[in-house]
């Protein structure tokens, strides 16, 4: 595979809650002000971490899913993610060798496949010697995989430091710099992760705290050298758009849209026609098709069950044939109803029979294999993603949507409902099945 001009780094760590985002966030505007054309890309189904990496770097910033993704469409995106760039940052999902319940798509995998050097982030407020230990065991686990060098976080004193690059001095892995625990610096969240970058009163004053914490701790210098260039190349489009003209629901409640379908359907001819619920606006009288995405309704449910112009304008799409289609939250919200956190029962819009609970909450994550036969524009075999505390609370007569299947290959039976065609389920849509 070709190697594009720009060259590439991976931020990973051992675990999830290490601080890779908040070191990400850092160099991105740190090598921003530097001058540095430098771009990004998130590993896995995350809606939230790409808004904060844009803030940052002022470039788009899109995800690469090895597991749930065409192995083509990866590469795409990746060379698409580097054009016009000179540096592309990488951050990984979870744990390095977390992925699917299979055992692919990790971040490891991702590092691999596009030929790039990783820079493990490692949480070292309550270690000391014993961090050799740790990083040797993660250069050495995979074979294929380039651990380039650490950076260390929530790190003491600076006896703690010298004590850390002291233990991994005769490993071979480099240390880049060492950030202190600094408790300004922790992103607040809720139960699907961050909270929303839009949602960030001070996110521009967060990310230049975090720029001028990392240009004084880190070696910028050191860690670009180890950058590699990217093995990437390709056209592969993304899913077809539902529509030509297709009205998307995008606010604070309905912020869940994957960037590389939305410009993908773009790049095929497709209007995209954004809209707010949140602000009572109805979707476009002239789109064929309304896409309502994931995202946080149950925090609005009394806002948007008050919302008419919204809800009736879901309901005219409906009585004129348009084909409505809703992920998780867009889901719930074309049912009869959706129960709060406190128990109150919101009217919804009232075009599939089913209720949704965030009062009864149970987690359900995981990769989804889905199977739709002819009911949508595109192909039968799906793969996608669910992350959700609500519940099914009621559910009527209807014809369901996917048949599923976990990545694992377990029969998971059917979810979502269709009705005509409006249709939905719980399961986020990432891309079709790799053929080849």
């Amino acid at each position: 595979m070709p190697l594009v001009d720009a060259k590439g780094l991976v931020i990973a760590a051992p675990a999830s809650g290490a601080g890779k985002t908040l070191v990400t966030l850092g160099l991105l505007r740190a090598f921003t002000k530097r001058g540095l054309a430098v771009s990004s890309a998130k590993v896995g189904p995350d809606y939230i971490d790409p808004h904060f990496h844009q803030a940052a770097s002022g470039r788009a910033c899109f995800n690469l899913d090895g597991w749930a993704m065409r192995g083509s469409l990866v590469s795409t995106l990746a060379a698409n993610a580097v054009a016009n760039s000179e540096l592309l940052l990488v951050e990984g999902v979870m744990g390095l060798f977390d992925g699917a319940a299979g055992g692919d798509g990790s971040t490891a995998d991702m590092a691999a496949d596009l030929g790039l050097p990783i820079v493990l982030v490692v949480d070292a407020g309550a270690q000391g010697q014993s961090v050799a230990a740790l990083v040797k065991g993660f250069a050495e686990f995979q074979d294929n995989c380039d651990v380039g060098g650490v950076v260390f976080n929530r790190v003491t004193s600076q006896t703690h430091e010298e004590l850390l690059r002291h233990a991994v001095e005769n490993i071979g892995v480099p240390v880049f710099g060492s950030l202190r625990r600094e408790t300004d610096l922790d992103l607040p969240s809720r139960h699907l992760g961050l909270v929303q970058a839009s949602e960030h009163g001070t996110l521009e004053a967060f990310i230049e705290r975090a720029a001028q914490l990392v240009a004084e701790a880190v070696d910028l210098d050191a860690l670009t050298s180890i950058a590699r260039p990217l093995l990437c190349s390709g056209d592969t489009p993304a899913l077809p758009p539902l529509g030509q003209r297709i009205a998307v629901a995008r606010d604070e409640a309905f912020g869940f849209s994957y960037p590389h379908l939305l410009n993908g359907w773009r790049d095929q001819g497709a209007e995209v026609l954004p809209f707010s619920p949140l602000a009572d606006e109805a979707p476009n009288s002239n789109a064929d098709a309304v896409y309502l995405p994931g995202g946080y309704p149950e925090l609005h449910a009394g806002r948007l069950a008050g919302n008419a112009t919204f809800l009736n304008g879901l309901r005219s799409a409906a009585d004129g044939g348009v084909l409505i289609f809703g992920e998780c939250g867009g889901f719930m919200v074309l049912g009869d109803y959706l129960i709060d956190a406190d128990g109150k029962k919101h009217a919804m819009a009232g075009l599939l029979p089913l209720g949704t609970s965030f009062a009864e909450r149970g987690l359900t994550l995981g990769y989804r294999k889905l199977e739709h036969g002819d009911i949508l524009p595109w192909p039968a075999r799906l793969r996608g993603h669910e992350f959700h505390y609500s519940k099914l609370h009621w559910q009527g007569g209807a014809d369901p949507l996917f048949a599923v299947q976990d990545s694992r290959n377990k029969d998971l039976g059917h979810i979502g409902l269709r009705h005509g065609r409006v249709m939905g389920s719980y399961a986020h849509v990432i891309d079709m099945e790799d053929e080849t």
